[in-house]
């Protein structure tokens, strides 16, 4: 998966946001099954992805307080 910055993001519509963090979640998923079973090519990997599902959940979190305040 490419890096994707913030800026990107905050671009995305609703859909293109939930999509990809419905992506980011499962790629986390079988990252954390791998490295129970094997050895991750790169570990960083888990932490990139942890911290993109917190930046995606942050501005999904910012969209709803804005449309309801």
């Amino acid at each position: 998966m490419e890096k994707i910055t913030v800026s990107q993001l905050r671009e995305m519509n609703d859909e293109q946001l939930a999509e990809t963090l419905n992506d980011t979640t499962k790629a986390l998923f079988w990252l954390r099954v791998k490295a129970q079973t094997d050895r991750l090519d790169v570990p960083s990997e888990l932490n990139r992805n942890r911290k993109l599902i917190a930046q995606i959940k942050t501005i999904q979190s910012q969209r709803r307080l804005a449309k309801a305040g």
